[in-house]
């Protein structure tokens, strides 16, 4: 018989990891803008969903992208707008929602800024770094506190591993390995409902999302999880170089699998893009399993993207146990709860939303992309 296991370690390994605010003591206005990516959805359900939010306005140049949230949360024709002016200055929302195509990041903030309201960008944080800085100095001369959201920030596993990480529960973190993706961008709208091939395919000669102009590709759709998430587990460190490898079908603008390494003091981590895995992770884990596995000095932790569990190595326990994700308690479930939080309190934004953490997985993509083009390793770009 194999003997019994053995704790695998001896720290705290609870529920409820971060204290809860909530609910908030006031209302809180937000609008959305921008229906480029079908993630204005789930994020207006969540804005919906919050007991202290007032959603208050719409804006999109197409209007048609809008009907789907005006019949989902009962907006009145007042509260549809198709000019941005015009939203912000009848509105004045406290927090403001964009989903822009990558490449138009900077220009929606240039035009969103000035009114004063805070901004929680969906990911990725720009279609470069040089748009990226553009953001930032431009939210910094408003005085708008910018959020990018990585919508795997709150998946509670990732949470958990970070929590063991900075517990020291493996010792210092010394590579990241992050598989991410899915069957691809057209597969699915809000709320994630499935579409059919004939659909995604009649669709994919005008999606911005196979755009090369627009910021389209898996790589820069999901490779910006895995450099900002793995920024965050190593603490804010930076790679020294990077070296990058796409494969872009021949009928495509863009690449649908991206593999890329990074070097850092400790040794190399390595992030993988695909689009094209063989099920959804949401709904079927893919081989391979979409997640990270996180390697330290004095063990590793495998963490899954939609699981509700760990598996961790340790010292003591090398053979390794299965160990419960920490519940997800509010304002840590989701970013409207996180922005509203941070509103209410008038907080800082931290951890991968904020743009110190984006802005290095930010530097580790666009280290990638310049990489993948020239067919050589480079220099972390400044």
């Amino acid at each position: 018989m194999s003997p019994t296991p053995q704790p695998l370690f001896r720290l705290r390994f609870f529920r409820d990891p971060q204290p809860s605010r909530y609910p908030v003591t006031k209302r809180f206005k937000v609008v959305g803008i921008n229906f480029d990516h079908f993630h204005m959805g789930d994020l207006l359900r969540m804005a919906f969903d919050h007991p202290a939010v007032d959603i208050v306005g719409v804006c999109d140049p197409k209007p048609e992208r809008m009907n789907d949230a005006i019949a989902a949360f009962g907006l009145q024709p007042t509260q549809v707008y198709t000019g941005v002016d015009a939203l912000l200055e009848q509105t004045t929302p406290d927090l403001a929602i964009l989903c822009p195509a990558a490449s138009r990041h900077g220009h929606w903030v240039d035009l969103v800024a000035p009114y004063g309201c805070d901004i929680l960008m969906e990911k990725p944080f720009a279609g470069s770094l040089a748009e990226a800085d553009q953001m930032i100095q431009t939210t910094a001369r408003y005085g708008n506190r910018l959020a990018i959201n990585w919508p795997l920030t709150w998946v509670p596993t990732h949470r958990t591993a970070k929590r063991l990480i900075d517990d020291g529960s493996i010792g210092e973190l010394i590579e990241v390995h992050y598989y991410g993706g899915n069957r691809g961008p057209l597969w699915h709208v809000a709320d994630k409902v499935e579409r059919t091939a004939e659909q995604v395919q009649a669709e994919k000669p005008h999606s911005w999302f196979y755009k090369r102009d627009q910021g389209g590709g898996s790589l820069l759709d999901y490779l910006g999880y895995g450099t900002t998430l793995g920024t965050w587990y190593m603490d804010g460190r930076k790679p020294i170089e990077v070296t990058a490898m796409v494969d872009q079908p021949d009928e495509l603008e863009v690449d649908e699998h991206s593999i890329t390494i990074a070097r850092y003091e400790t040794g190399l981590s390595k992030f993988e893009t695909r689009w094209g895995t063989f099920t959804d992770p949401w709904n079927h884990p893919p081989q391979p399993r979409c997640g990270f596995t996180l390697v330290g000095r004095a063990g590793t932790i495998t963490s899954y993207d939609y699981e509700s569990r760990l598996r961790v190595q340790t010292d003591a326990c090398p053979e390794g146990q299965w160990f419960p994700a920490d519940d997800s308690a509010a304002p840590l479930q989701n970013p409207i709860q996180y922005m509203i939080d941070v509103i209410d309190r008038d907080g800082q934004i931290e951890g991968p939303l904020s743009t110190h953490i984006s802005r290095i997985g930010q530097q580790i993509v666009d280290s990638a992309m310049l990489s993948a083009a020239e067919k050589r390793t480079v220099a972390l770009l400044p």
